[in-house]
């Protein structure tokens, strides 16, 4: 049975028509176009370098992809303008005072622009927001700064063999020190010099503060002296007395000394006049002479029997009042 013509073509049409809505279903399966038919918010942050970033890339938030780049494009000199198409669904989730950032997509996967942070003190976002940016670290910036420790490390190490170099040749102070045995002798016996004073400090120290004990203990003279002022005022005037009888005996010798420089003072006479010194001694002779023989005759007198009874009871009266005393005591 034959076929028409007109059915055949419908037949081819439908097949080519079914392969056009496979292939279709597979380009927007394979390259995420699906995603263009989803509801769209844009956001806007500025980026002083984007690090590579193109249209396209992906949006992370919380690890989850949430859009992509809508676009890059120079603000002005020194800022570059990004745009971001985020899910409708997903901006109820995204504060205004979240913060943007530049990352890899894995270790050496293409940027990426990753939204974290925000605070629910804040509201959600809307369209055309500007989203607050971190700067983060390129492979530019870390190979710089390697670059720069391992300058650092070189000069360090550059410095090292300088200083080994002069400690095994002995120069500098830490090199004699390390190969001059006089040296370290002398170090050593300064080292006991101190030690030893440090010894001496030490007991000099529990002197004082034996000392100072004796003078806080009460009843004691040191301690009197710093704290009774009645005490401090005796000492006081008895020293001032005591030099006032200083001053009158300086003033008696002195006046001693005049006088007897002069020739006519009573005291200048004796010591310069040997007439009258021998007179006066002569006088002193008599004197002595004069006065035995009036014990002799006191001592016969007692022996008259006119005067005996007399010196008896003088005798007698002085024995009773001598008894009577020690009585008393």
């Amino acid at each position: 049975m034959n076929e028409s013509p007109n059915k055949r073509g419908i037949i081819v049409g439908l097949f080519i028509l079914l392969g056009i809505i496979f292939l279709a279903l597979g380009i927007l399966m394979v390259g995420n176009l699906h995603e263009t038919f989803k509801n769209k918010v844009q956001l806007v942050c500025l980026f002083d370098d984007v690090n590579g970033l193109q249209k396209g890339n992906n949006i992370w938030f919380s690890g989850v992809k949430v859009g992509t780049v809508a676009s890059v494009s120079l603000n002005d000199k020194s800022h570059v303008l990004v745009r971001l198409n985020v899910e409708k669904n997903i901006q109820n989730f995204i504060r205004k005072d979240a913060k943007v950032k530049i990352s890899n997509d894995g270790l050496i996967g293409n940027k990426v622009i990753v939204i974290y942070g925000g605070t629910s003190q804040s509201n959600a976002v809307q369209e055309g927001d500007t989203l607050a940016i971190e700067k983060s670290l390129t492979t530019e910036n870390i190979m710089n700064t390697l670059q720069k420790n391992n300058e650092n490390i070189l000069a360090i190490t550059t410095d090292f063999k300088t200083i080994s170099k002069k400690l095994t040749t002995s120069e500098g102070t830490v090199g004699k020190l390390i190969n001059d045995n006089t040296l370290y002798n002398n170090i050593n016996s300064a080292t006991a010099s101190l030690n030893d004073a440090s010894a001496k400090a030490k007991d000099l120290m529990t002197s004082l503060n034996s000392f100072s004990s004796k003078l806080n203990k009460k009843g004691t003279l040191a301690n009197e002296l710093v704290t009774d002022t009645v005490v401090f005022s005796s000492i006081k005037k008895s020293a001032l007395q005591l030099h006032q009888m200083t001053q009158n005996a300086n003033a008696l010798v002195t006046n001693l000394k005049e006088a007897s420089a002069n020739p006519n003072t009573t005291i200048g006479v004796l010591m310069h006049d040997e007439q009258s010194g021998a007179n006066l001694k002569k006088t002193l002779e008599n004197l002595e002479s004069s006065s035995e023989k009036l014990n002799e005759d006191l001592e016969a007198a007692k022996h008259n029997f006119l005067l005996r009874g007399y010196f008896k009871k003088k005798d007698k009266d002085a024995k009773k009042a001598a008894a009577k005393e020690l009585k008393n005591n």
